[in-house]
């Protein structure tokens, strides 16, 4: 059998299995296409997160990484949340720890925590609100004290100062990806595209930023690109959305801003890693009640939001 009916035979497999196990899968946008492509919904971590909290159920299958995974057994503990590629986990969010925020919490004691969904769950258990890309400036705009302390990226951070009155201290995490992404690289991309558009995510450099026509999530980038009157569109962020685009947007031309811009952990999930999570039933993602008990509060105020 050669790889293409291979893989066909796997997604009835899939197909067959969730319905066997009423279950949902959910696919972040930097996910191979493959898995877009079988996914109940694929989105950003904003979209993925409001539909673990209120998708139809009992199985949660999550292709992305170890947070995500997380949020949505947060938010759904009576379900089963599966994480296909167990050992997919986001640099990011091991870049801060709950013990290292308690200190920092400590030292800032007037300060409220503003934490990244792009974190553990005992870090989020020991913040006042999430965010995500989205919906960060709204989020900090939306809390009563006027210091926050923003983890863990610091591009994120210094992104929301920009929308608000309010002090934000940063923490010094970042994304491997978007920060790689060079303010040099943006011009040589604008000389050999000089009609397109430069759509970037919150997560790069500030300096990267600047010379943006547009900044957003990845599904904010998407609108932008399926609603606009321009052909052309340079976009700064993970490759794997730009399958996504060329499946809702295809009279559009899109080039990556950088072509090995590449999660490696997003694309550990393959068909395989699915069709066995369903069958096995494993690896379930579970999170301790007192610690989720936190988190969930941290997250449900984000998500009670307008």
């Amino acid at each position: 059998m050669d790889r293409m009916a291979d893989s066909a035979h796997i997604v009835e497999e899939i197909v067959k299995l969730k319905e066997e196990r009423n279950a949902i899968l959910l696919a972040h946008n930097y996910q191979p296409a493959e898995i877009q492509d079988i996914a109940d919904l694929t989105g950003d971590s904003l979209e993925l997160s409001r539909a673990a909290a209120t998708m139809q159920g009992g199985v949660i299958v999550f292709c992305g990484v170890d947070f995500m995974a997380e949020t949505a057994a947060i938010l759904s503990p009576q379900k089963t949340v599966l994480l296909p590629a167990e050992d997919a986990c986001c640099p990011m969010a091991q870049m801060i720890t709950a013990d290292e925020l308690r200190l920092a919490k400590e030292r800032h004691p007037d300060a409220a925590v503003v934490c990244y969904v792009n974190t553990t769950a005992d870090v989020k258990a020991e913040s006042d609100i999430c965010c995500t890309s989205s919906n960060a400036v709204k989020v900090v705009n939306s809390v009563g004290q006027d210091t926050i302390i923003f983890v863990p990226d610091r591009n994120l951070g210094q992104y929301a100062q920009r929308f608000t009155k309010k002090t934000i201290l940063p923490w010094e995490g970042f994304c491997i990806v978007h920060d790689r992404i060079t303010p040099a690289q943006v011009k040589e991309a604008r000389a050999i595209h000089p009609d397109a558009v430069v759509l970037v995510h919150p997560e790069c450099r500030p300096d990267v930023i600047d010379l943006a026509d547009y900044v957003a999530s990845t599904s904010g980038i998407i609108r932008h690109v399926c609603t606009s009157e321009k052909k052309e569109f340079i976009i700064g962020t993970e490759v794997g959305i730009l399958h996504r685009i060329a499946k809702q947007c295809p009279d559009k031309t899109c080039y990556s801003l950088l072509s090995d811009a590449i999660c490696r952990n997003m694309k550990k999930t393959s068909l395989e890693k699915v069709r066995n999570s369903l069958a096995t039933l494993q690896p379930r993602i579970t999170v301790p009640e007192e610690v989720a008990g936190r988190a969930r509060r941290a997250i449900e105020r984000m998500l009670s939001l307008p």
